[in-house]
């Protein structure tokens, strides 16, 4: 079944469009496929770890660790952060160009992150308004929320939150996902 931003977009339209309501999410079946075939070759080592939610495509990739004298913390780190440095600035343009081609196909903004050793540093990432600025783990904790029905918005989903917190939020979380996951089967098995 083609995605309504697949029709928009052959016929000259906006492609996922900017403007939408929060019950309106561009589809991103595919993207990891996309990133994949779209990178350049020989700029990770190994895929990229891709995460999506509806407002933003996260992607991380993992640079061969640098040589350093495995002796000095500092200088380890230091050679890490000097790698991921030198990334982005080589990179920048075509991370640019990558970017909006991604974000006219999903209609999310793109963020970017590298992994270098034991650094991580990720640049360029949104921090959507939602009663605050939340970065997208947060933001998926949320919507894990409306989808599942738990809340009927973000707002909901953050006050319900902030009672929880302290409790075992990860595991129950994990398997409200893995439930949603078997209902989303049990949708796609239904007639259309």
């Amino acid at each position: 079944m083609k995605q309504p931003h697949d029709r928009h977009t052959r016929s000259g339209g906006r492609g996922g469009g900017r403007l939408r309501g929060d019950d309106e999410v561009p589809a991103a079946e595919g993207i990891e496929g996309w990133f994949a075939g779209r990178l350049p070759d020989g700029w990770f080592i190994g895929p990229p770890s891709v995460t999506v939610d509806r407002d933003e495509v996260l992607v991380v990739g993992r640079l061969a660790a640098p040589e350093a004298p495995a002796v000095d913390p500092a200088a380890v780190a230091g050679a890490e952060a000097g790698r991921i440095s030198r990334f982005r600035e080589e990179t920048r343009e075509r991370r640019m160009q990558v970017a909006r081609e991604a974000e006219h196909r999903f209609g999310r903004k793109v963020a970017w992150g590298v992994e270098a050793g034991d650094t991580r540093q990720l640049f360029t990432t949104l921090s959507v308004p939602v009663m605050t600025r939340l970065r997208q783990p947060e933001r998926q904790v949320l919507d894990t929320l409306v989808e599942a029905g738990v809340a009927r918005s973000r707002s909901e989903a953050l006050a319900w939150s902030v009672k929880l917190v302290g409790r075992n939020a990860d595991t129950w979380l994990a398997e409200l996902r893995t439930a949603l996951e078997s209902v989303q089967r049990v949708r796609e098995q239904g007639p259309t």
